[in-house]
């Protein structure tokens, strides 16, 4: 079997320990990625937490959040221009098994090279004073409980394509030329990943669970529902509409309205005229958060 040169892409802005543990992990790797890409949302200082044999391509952010799916394809136009024939996209939480480029390597063989591949994401429980140990990751959690977890060695075709994320996936250059990438149209948190899977969805390209590539995301708050990403999620979510006829990220907008945080108007969902009064400066402070 001939190996496919593999880029390794990763989106930051900040989570530089986050980073650096990453870029440690990726040293334990049964096989070493060809290229790996740092794409650097306005962050001068990711460079040190990429380690060495790591590019740092920098991008600009936006006033209405960070352009996630544009700096995505930054980063693969800089792999497909120095001969990358699998691109694996990484978020900068999540730390690489140490068998999980392999699998996907093996996967992309196996599936004839035209295939989105996802493999199975754990998140992680809170970090220990001293820090993950890397050696003892796969003992500390179980993948996603809405996703699937197939055998380590064995590829099972989705049956929901709205069941991907872009935390941990690969995709062969010429099935990432076919989608086109991620519609740029998307800034700020929400719905891009939902609409690339649509994209490979309707031109008929398949989409893979990847047993035993596992990713581990390491810990840190969230809130349910993401009220700090309001904003994001209304105007993404009115995109993907406008793009497929229905909307995405569903429990999200129905706990918002439930909440009173947004209105349905017919096929519009807009922010609640009332949401300052019932929440005051605190809806200031979490709907200009871009983290």
């Amino acid at each position: 079997m001939s190996v496919p040169r593999t880029a390794v892409i990763t989106v930051v802005h900040g989570r530089h320990q986050h980073l650096a543990l990453q870029s440690e992990a990726w040293r334990l790797s049964t096989v070493a990625p060809e290229l790996r890409c740092v794409v650097a949302i306005d962050d001068a200082d990711a460079a040190a937490a990429a380690g060495t044999r790591c590019a740092v391509v920098h991008h600009a952010g936006t006033a209405d959040g960070l352009p996630l799916a544009a700096a995505r394809n930054r980063g693969a136009d800089w792999a497909l221009q120095r001969g990358a024939q699998l691109l694996v996209f990484l978020d900068v939480d999540c730390l690489p098994a140490p068998e999980l480029l392999s699998r996907y390597r093996d996967a992309h063989h196996d599936s004839g090279f035209g295939a989105v591949l996802s493999g199975p994401v754990t998140y992680l429980p809170p970090a220990p004073e001293s820090g993950y140990r890397l050696a003892t990751l796969a003992g500390l959690g179980r993948p996603h409980p809405a996703r699937p977890d197939p055998e380590p060695g064995t590829l099972l075709p989705a049956d929901d394509y709205n069941l991907f994320w872009s935390l941990s996936f690969a995709v062969g250059a010429r099935t990432w030329q076919r989608i086109g990438g991620f519609c740029e149209d998307y800034v700020g948190y929400g719905a891009e990943d939902t609409d690339f899977a649509a994209t490979a969805a309707a031109a008929g390209i398949p989409f893979l669970w990847v047993g035993g590539a596992y990713a581990y995301h390491q810990h840190h708050p969230v809130s349910d529902p993401p009220v700090e990403h309001l904003d994001a999620i209304v105007r993404n979510a009115a995109i993907f509409r406008r793009r497929w006829g229905r909307w995405p990220m569903t429990g999200w907008l129905d706990a918002f309205e439930e909440r009173g945080l947004v209105e349905r108007r017919g096929d519009e969902i807009v922010r609640s005229p009332n949401l300052k009064r019932r929440y005051g400066t605190v809806v200031d402070a979490l709907t200009t958060s871009s983290g």
